[in-house]
C-alpha cells in the first residue's frame, strides 16, 4: 500500500463513520493495522503545520543573465 492509501485508511478511521473492522474489510487490511495507522496519523498531524516554508533562493547572477537575455530578445523584436 502506498502512503496515500494508508493515509486514506487512517482518515476513515479518524472520522469514525465506520468501525475499524468495517474499514479493515473494505481496504483488505488487518484491523490492528488500521489502528496503528490511525495512531500514527494522530501523533504526527500537528507536525504538518509546524514546517515553515523557506523563501526561494534566487541566484542574482543567473537572474540578471535571464533578464538581460529577455531585454535583448525584446529589443530584437522591436527592430
Amino acid at each position: 500500500m502506498t502512503g496515500a492509501q494508508k493515509a486514506k485508511v487512517a482518515l476513515d478511521a479518524v472520522k469514525g463513520n465506520k468501525t475499524v473492522n468495517e474499514i479493515a474489510q473494505e481496504y483488505g487490511v488487518h484491523p490492528t493495522q488500521v489502528g496503528l495507522w490511525k495512531k500514527a496519523l494522530l501523533e504526527t498531524v500537528g507536525q504538518l503545520f509546524d514546517v515553515k516554508r523557506s523563501a526561494k533562493t534566487i541566484d542574482p547572477q543567473n537572474d540578471a543573465e535571464r533578464l538581460y537575455a529577455k531585454i535583448g530578445q525584446l529589443s530584437m523584436e522591436l527592430e
